[in-house]
C-alpha cells in the first residue's frame, strides 16, 4: 500500500493519521506539488495528493481513502459500526468539507483579501463547533472517530493560518490538545508539519 502525500497538505495529513492509527505496513511517497512525479499524473487524473495505491486499486480524495482503509483494516474502527451513526458521521464529514475544508487552499493564498475572507469563515465555523465539545469527549460522542481525524490537521495549523480563536473556544483548544497527544499523532506528521506549531 502506497500513499502519495504532500508534506504540508492537510488532506494528505488526514490519510497519514488513519494509516498510523491502523498500525499497518505502508509506504508514504512525498510529493512536491510544484514538481509532480510522472507516475502520479498517470495514477490520478487530477495529479493531486493524496492518492492511495494498493495493487490495481487507485483512490483519490481523503474521505474515500480513509473509509477504504477503515473498512479494509477494521481495528481500531474509526467509522461507527451502527449504520445510523455511520450515516451521521458521513453527513458531518460532508458539512466539514463544505463549510471548513473548502477554504484550506485560500488560507495558504498570497492574496490577502482571499486569505482574510477564509480566516473569517473558518474562525466562525470553529466557534460554532465549540458547544459540541462542551457536551462530549469527541465530535461523535465519546469515541475517537473519523470526524476527529478530519478536524485534527486544521486544528494543528491554527497558528500557521494565523487564526485567533476567542476565549469562548478554550474547550475546543483543550480537545485539540487531547487529539495531538494520541500516541501515533506525531509519527503521522512530516517535519514541515511539526514546525507549524513550536
Amino acid at each position: 500500500m502506497k500513499l502519495y502525500s504532500n508534506s504540508t497538505d492537510p488532506f494528505s495529513h488526514r490519510c497519514r493519521i488513519v494509516l498510523f492509527e491502523k498500525g499497518m505496513d505502508f509506504e508514504v511517497i512525498d510529493v512536491d506539488l510544484s514538481n509532480k512525479p510522472e507516475d502520479l499524473s498517470i495514477l490520478s487524473p487530477y495529479s493531486d495528493s493524496p492518492v492511495l495505491v494498493e495493487r490495481d486499486l487507485v483512490l483519490t480524495d481523503a474521505n474515500i481513502i480513509n473509509e477504504y482503509i477503515d473498512e479494509r483494516f477494521p481495528h481500531p474502527q474509526l467509522m461507527p459500526a451502527d449504520p445510523v451513526m455511520r450515516a451521521r458521521a458521513r453527513l458531518f464529514l460532508k458539512d466539514f468539507e463544505n463549510q471548513l475544508f473548502v477554504h484550506m487552499k485560500a488560507l495558504e493564498s498570497s492574496e490577502k483579501s482571499k486569505k482574510d475572507a477564509a480566516k473569517k469563515i473558518v474562525t466562525e465555523t470553529l466557534i460554532q463547533l465549540t458547544p459540541i465539545i462542551t457536551k462530549q469527549e469527541y465530535l461523535l460522542h465519546e469515541e475517537y472517530s473519523m470526524l476527529d481525524v478530519a478536524m485534527a490537521p486544521l486544528l494543528w495549523r491554527i497558528d500557521h493560518y494565523e487564526i485567533k480563536l476567542p476565549n469562548s473556544c478554550s474547550l475546543l483548544l483543550k480537545y485539540a490538545d487531547k487529539i495531538f497527544k494520541r500516541p501515533l499523532f506525531e509519527e503521522a506528521m512530516s517535519p514541515a508539519e511539526k514546525s507549524m506549531r513550536l
